[in-house]
Parts: C-alpha cells; structure tokens; sequence
C-alpha cells in the first residue's frame, strides 16, 4: 500500500509533553466501526462501564531500561564522541542499536561509556563494547566487556532513560519521567520505549474493572528503538520490521482461551499486547504459548485472531502503528477518527489521551 495514505497533519501543540495526572484522567475516544455514531468522547475511567463482566485485558509488563548511553570511540589517542541507543538484546554481552554518528564507527572498534579519566583506577567506572556487526541504515552490534546481571548493572549506572524524540526534542528528561514513563505492571526489564497505552492505568482503575468482572492478564514484550522510527519506504510492502522478544505463558494462553470460549472478548492494552498475541495465535483463533521474536507487521488486510478491542494512545502519521489501527478498524474511519481527535483537542502520542477501538467486521484474508 502507498505509505501516503497514513499521512496526516498533525499541530506541534497537540504533542502531550507530559501526562494526565493522575494517568487515569486522560480523555478516551471510542471508536465503533459498526454503529451509527462511529466517535464518542469519554474519559480513561470509563472503561468501568465500557467493558463487560468476562472480558479479559491483557496488559504488557515490560519495564523501560535507561537505554540511551553516551560514550567515545577511541582510535589510537584521538576520541570522539558516540551515542547509542540500545534496542534488542542478542546474548548476555550483545545488544543491538542505533548508532549516531554510525558511519564513522568501524568495525573492531572500541567504544568507552563512563569515566575515561586516569583519576579511576576501579573498573567499576567505566564500561566498555566492541562493534561487532553494523549495517547500512545506523544499526550496530557490540559485545561489552560485561555481561548477564553486570551488564544490566552497568546500564543502569551510565544509562539515560529514552524519552520518546518529540518529547526529548522539547524539553530535558527529568526526575518525573523515572515514574511517569513505567506503567504500573512494569516487573520485566528489557524495554526501550514504554508501552504507553499501559500508563492510563491506576491501582484504583485496576480495582475498579476488576470489581466489574474484568479480568487481567501479563504477557511480555520488550519494546524497541525501532518503534520510534519512521516508515521511510514509499510502499508499505517495502518496509523491514525490527524484531521485539515476547513471551505469552502456558497458563495466560489457557486464560485467554477459556475467555473467548466463554464469550468474553479479549482487549489488548497498547498494540504492543496486540502485536504479540496475534504471533501467538494460530489461524484456528487459539492462542499458543510463546517465547521469541516477533516482526509482524500488520497493515489494512490483515485477518485478525486474538484480539477483539484495542486501548491505544494516538499515533504518529505514517507510522507503522497507524496503519495496524486502519486494519484493525478500517483506514478510512481512523483517518476521520484522528481528524476528530485534533480538532477536538485530543492529546497525541506517548503522554497523550487513549482511544478504544473495537474491530471492524472481517474483511478480506492478509496478503
């Protein structure tokens, strides 16, 4: 498909640069494919009311690591300086990233992140990885000195946490951030980037829906560097997903599963759940224990099998995550959806407001 067609224009000041307080405050646009009236403005708290007794949530409990390091690269006596942003882990010593500036990096390459200082002796004051791979589009692969538990001590000494760029573009990340951009199911570390759809809830929300007969449910997946990036093919089947490592457990697969056979309906929180679940599922609509990569990427076409609502935050123009919400409620109703959302001064992207979305009726089979 042509990429034009997520294209939307979007004013600077509808960027929220810090969230709803307290996060279950936010505005929620409801979005029915198949009713009447298509739009209705609510509030996050609604979801109480919104959704039914048996209904599951299923919620993402990655926890955002400070994965944005700043180092130099040495050649002989002469340094300069690097800023990676980790995205993907490959073993207990390799990570992907990006890399900036990444043409200058060569491979062998040394990069230092810490105290380079002849004052520290200690080990502990520096970290150090080796380029091992790189490629054309600023990806790199390095080795670190460190690994397993030390490497993950070593990232969170010298790490910054990564605020999203049309958020750290604008102003300095802060104390506040540390809490504000971790939802309140974040127990497993490995994320890059929130997933924001995740951070509306409230223990009294929790309390709330599950009072209402809501159930809720964990899975993983650690989001990456790669979310943030846009699509820069002209055609959507040009464009390379980057890989994200998700797990879905036995007894959550078996939860979900006795959901729908009971005829609750399973609401993925953010479409990071979404995009997990559906690798999970087989064409039969059951969901299967999972541990892996996942690079789906899913644009208008695709037949979804696990998921029949969507809770999601408001998404950049031509995104890769507007077009999974133009398949999951058809590209001509989000377009609307978004053009009602910033006229009605709706709050975009990852601090912003959320819109719940239920699936359009099943159109043709993905390609």
């Amino acid at each position: 498909m042509d990429v034009g067609l997520f294209d939307f224009d979007l004013p600077e000041d509808r960027i929220a640069l810090r969230p709803a307080s307290p996060r279950d405050a936010a505005r929620l646009l409801v979005v029915r494919p198949d009713a009447p009236e298509s739009f209705e403005d609510r509030g996050i708290r609604d979801l109480v009311s919104l959704l039914e007794p048996g209904d599951a949530l299923v919620l993402n409990d990655t926890r955002v690591i400070p994965s944005r390091l700043y180092g130099r690269r040495w050649r002989g006596d002469s340094a300069a300086r690097v800023e990676i942003m980790l995205h993907k882990r490959e073993a207990a010593d390799r990570w992907r990233a990006f890399a900036r500036p990444a043409k200058k990096l060569a491979l062998g390459e040394t990069i230092t992140f810490g105290d380079d200082s002849e004052a520290i002796v200690c080990e502990l004051g520096r970290l150090q990885a080796e380029v091992v791979a790189k490629d054309e589009g600023g990806e790199v692969e390095l080795r670190f000195a460190l690994g397993g538990a030390y490497l993950d001590d070593a990232i969170a000494r010298f790490g910054e946490l990564p605020l999203p760029p049309y958020i750290a573009g604008k102003r300095p990340t802060d104390e506040a951030d540390a809490r504000d951009y971790q939802t309140m199911h974040a127990r497993s570390d490995g994320a890059v980037a929130a997933p924001t759809a995740g951070l509306h809830f409230t223990p009294g929300l929790v309390a709330a829906l599950e009072a209402r007969g809501v159930s809720r449910h964990l899975v993983t997946l650690h989001v990456g560097a790669g979310t943030f990036l846009p699509v820069k093919a002209d055609d959507t089947d040009e464009h390379r997903m980057h890989a994200e490592w998700g797990s879905v457990s036995t007894e959550t697969a078996a939860a979900l599963n006795a959901v729908r056979a009971k005829g609750g309906r399973i609401v993925a929180v953010g479409t990071t759940s979404l995009r997990l679940l559906e690798s999970a599922t087989g064409e039969d609509g059951v969901i299967a224990p999972f541990s892996g990569d996942t690079a789906i990427f899913i644009t208008p076409g695709y037949r979804f099998r696990a998921v029949d609502l969507l809770l999601t935050n408001f998404h950049l123009p031509r995104s890769t995550l507007f077009m999974l919400v133009s398949a999951f409620c058809g590209l001509d109703l989000m377009q609307r959806a978004y053009a009602h959302a910033i006229a009605g001064g709706y709050r975009f992207y990852s601090y912003g407001d959320g819109s719940l979305l239920y699936r359009a009726a099943a159109g043709p089979a993905a390609r």
